[in-house]
């Protein structure tokens, strides 16, 4: 399975549509992972038209967002318990109060995925796994735009950056 992982893409406000590379690699996955700041309803609609998607609500995102999406979620996919949440406040410490928010909901997962500061990271955080796929459409806190491509084999993963031009 591969799934394309987003966050952050802060449309329209930042951007006005999702980067050239999304659309050159969306067909080569079997679906998409938003974790928040999607902003509006039309980009989840637009995320939807071409893969299954599963997203979580951010900080940033309107009253549409919040009524259709958890703000913390948990999906199997393959063998792989897969966390997704956004993330809230500074990106100073960001990865460890995201580990933090499943430990202290005895959340149990293999790989949590999550955004907010719009910066790419990819470890192991208290014995767990974590990827921030950076924003595709936004540079506030980084130098470079991003997004992953996550490929799972049964309860093994593998991480692509994609970086964006």
């Amino acid at each position: 399975m591969k799934v394309l992982v987003l966050s952050d893409t802060h449309i329209p406000q930042r951007a006005s549509f999702l980067p050239n590379e999304f659309y050159e690699r969306v067909d080569e996955v079997d679906l998409i992972i938003h974790a928040g700041d999607f902003t509006t309803l039309p980009v989840l609609r637009e995320l939807e038209s071409f893969k299954p998607t599963i997203g979580v609500c951010g900080n940033m995102d309107d009253a549409d967002i919040w009524s259709l999406l958890p703000e913390l979620r948990v999906e199997r996919l393959e063998d792989l318990r897969v966390g997704v949440y956004h993330g809230v406040g500074s990106p100073l410490g960001l990865e460890k109060r995201v580990r933090e928010k499943f430990k202290n909901e005895g959340i149990d997962v293999d790989l949590i995925i999550f955004g907010h500061s719009h910066r790419w990271f990819y470890g192991e955080v208290d014995g767990v796994m974590l990827l921030n796929p950076g924003s595709a459409t936004d540079r506030v806190f980084t130098a470079k735009r991003s997004f992953a491509i996550l490929t799972i084999e049964g309860k093994n993963f593998s991480v692509e950056k994609v970086d964006v031009e």
